[in-house]
């Protein structure tokens, strides 16, 4: 393509003369580890903050030094933890141990199912299509609104008083 254009006619010409090459990049994401074979990865969800860490097992969850059962009473909570799983098909193959802080049990759920769904990406990179079309790897970015002033809550106004 040494030639020059001097009009449109001529570089229609040349743009049907040449196909582009159609770039299709596929990452080779290599597993990441540390030196004891876990994966780590932070998950937030509103105000709450997950630091957990996955490795081979037979499906333990601890949360803040307790079993998940403990730590997340209601069974829904519990359900949440353990989508990532279900979804990527390792059920009862991973150990879990987070930490938690901020925010409700709701939250911190949610911040333990975002951080395992980073984690098992990062330890098996196979894995990531699945968890991806699921939602899991997308951080809910949905917080509490701030309160303005002049008004009752974040857009609650104050009772109108006609007398």
């Amino acid at each position: 393509m040494t030639e020059e254009i001097k009009s449109l006619e001529g570089l229609e010409a040349v743009a049907e003369g040449v196909e582009a090459p159609v770039v299709e990049e596929a990452v080779n994401r290599e597993p990441v580890r540390d030196e004891y074979g876990r994966a780590y990865a932070t998950g937030k969800r509103k105000d709450a903050v997950a630091r957990v860490w996955i490795k081979p097992g037979s499906g333990k969850v601890e949360v803040n030094g307790k079993e998940m059962n403990v730590y997340f009473a209601r069974p829904v909570l519990q359900m949440i933890l353990r989508q990532p799983f279900s979804v990527a098909g390792v059920e009862d193959q991973f150990d879990v141990m987070a930490t938690v802080k901020g925010g409700g049990l709701s939250g911190q759920a949610g911040a333990v199912k975002h951080g395992i769904s980073k984690a098992l990406q990062l330890f098996d990179p196979t894995l990531r299509p699945s968890l991806k079309a699921a939602g899991f790897l997308t951080r809910d970015s949905r917080v509490v609104e701030r309160k303005k002033y002049g008004k009752r809550k974040a857009r609650r106004s104050f009772q109108f008083s006609k007398r």
